[in-house]
């Protein structure tokens, strides 16, 4: 039966609430994490790198916890959240003189995956000064890219988990509302794209979204454990108009409509974004669509 309690794509059932209820009645001195662990290897929820779901696994069991259904032990420690506890990038200087000149000049380039390594603060710093959007602290499957040109950084890509739905791309992908929360993984969205300021080389935008979609799979399968089939993008209306994603043949799939993902007002209530989208593959519907 179910509970009327959904997480993350989990809907509580009758099952489940017996089924955690007795993990904690066996388990009296186990903390909130510790449960956590132990119903995720249970349930076998797992992420596609291999990782327990476990920040997930909390959030559920905190949910019905706070509905009543469960009670859970009493708070032990209390771990710094990164995502509570956000700081401004740390401002790092890079020489700003001006990169005026063609392509042809300044290649090959240099793409450098910067998540997890020394470039990442870099990264995070160029994006806070020089993108219109700022940083912010991704959360789910991400990576970010440093683009250099003869030793200078020249911009920036970061690309992360794919909003949960998008109308244009799920009418041009054609999956099912089920089969899109099964295979939504299989897509990265592509959420800050930076040329820097005093960069000014012709066709540059396009040419790194062309070597990027190349290296981005590879990259996503080695940290994720997973491949990617599809990416997309949101250009702003209002300030461009994507002429590098059509240069570098992505596909415009349409716009969006402007409310947001948790509108309850059928008003829109920000700027419509075009949204763009690049198959990685000739049978990308093939894959996305399969139950």
């Amino acid at each position: 039966m179910d509970l009327g309690i959904k997480y993350q794509g989990k809907i509580a059932t009758t099952d489940d609430l017996e089924f955690i209820n007795k993990l904690i009645a066996e388990n009296p001195d186990d903390s909130r994490r510790a449960l956590s662990k132990k119903l995720c290897e249970a349930w076998n929820w797992i992420q596609p790198n291999g990782q327990l779901r476990d920040m997930v696994c909390r959030g559920f069991l905190l949910q019905l916890h706070r509905a009543g259904y469960i009670k859970l032990p009493l708070i032990k420690c209390k771990p710094n959240n990164p995502l509570s506890d956000r700081k401004q990038p740390q401002k790092i200087q890079i020489d700003q003189t001006s990169i005026y000149t063609s392509l042809s000049t300044i290649r090959p380039l240099e793409i450098r995956q910067v998540r997890g390594t020394s470039f990442e603060k870099l990264f995070n710093s160029l994006i806070n000064q020089y993108h219109y959007l700022k940083y912010c602290h991704p959360v789910g499957e991400h990576l970010k890219y440093i683009v250099s040109a003869n030793k200078r950084p020249v911009a920036c890509l970061a690309w992360s988990s794919a909003p949960r739905h998008i109308g244009s791309r799920d009418r041009f992908i054609g999956w099912s509302a089920d089969v899109r929360k099964k295979n939504l993984h299989l897509i990265a969205y592509n959420s800050r794209f930076l040329i820097l300021n005093w960069v000014r080389i012709t066709y540059l935008a396009s040419h790194i979204l062309g070597a990027i979609a190349k290296i981005l799979p590879l990259d996503w399968n080695k940290v994720y454990n997973h491949p990617i089939y599809f990416l997309e993008t949101f250009v702003d209306t209002e300030r461009f108009s994507g002429t590098c994603y059509k240069a570098a043949n992505w596909i415009f799939l349409g716009e969006t409509t402007g409310r947001g993902k948790n509108d309850q007002t059928n008003k829109p209530n920000r700027s419509i974004k075009a949204v763009w989208g690049y198959p990685l593959s000739k049978n990308f519907r093939e894959v996305l669509q399969h139950e």
